[in-house]
Order: C-alpha cells, then structure tokens, then sequence
C-alpha cells in the first residue's frame, strides 16, 4: 500500500518530514480537547500556552519514528530529507515561543 515511501529519495523524505508533524499535532490536539471536554484533564496551572508549546514539540518529535527506520533501512536520502524540514519546524517553534521560553 505504501511502496512508494520504501525508496531511498530526498522528497520523500521531505514530505514524510513536514507532513507527519502536522497531522501528528492536529491528532494530539483533537486528543486533549477530548480529555478535556471528559474532565479528565484541566488546564488550570499552567501557562497559557503549555499545552500548545508541548504539543508541538512532541509533533516535531514524531519525525524520529520514520527517521530511525529509514536509518535501519539505510535510506541516507530519505534520513536527509526528513532532517531539513525537522531542522525548520524546530527554528520555526523556538522563534515562535522564545518569549515565553527564554522570558525575553
């Protein structure tokens, strides 16, 4: 069903690296707005953007999955092509967050 992300090319890579962190963010964030809405998890606490800074990180972090099996695989193209956009999402979060991050 999934052959064609069995192959050792850039843009796969790519596109594995910037479209998993997206979805993987949208299903987190639909699972804790149903914790929330069950009362099994409140907000009260914390900052008001712990939960999205959170979120987003564990997202971006999703890519080590299809990294390490490319690794296995040893697709270097691949492994490559879900760094870059790993690399940009990770500029993108700390640029987005540093105030509430470094108090700056």
């Amino acid at each position: 069903m999934f052959s064609f992300l069995d192959r050792n090319a850039l843009w796969i890579g790519a596109v594995v690296g910037l479209v998993l962190p997206f979805v993987g963010y949208a299903v987190l964030l639909m699972i804790y707005e149903q914790l929330e809405s069950f009362g099994w998890l409140k907000s009260a606490g914390f900052s008001t953007d712990f939960r999205q800074r959170t979120i987003a990180i564990v997202a971006i972090c999703l890519n080590l999955w299809p990294l390490n099996v490319y690794q296995k695989k040893r697709y270097t193209d691949t492994m490559r092509g879900i760094v870059f956009p790993t690399a940009l999402y990770v500029i993108v979060w700390v640029v987005y967050f540093f105030g509430h991050i470094f108090g700056g």
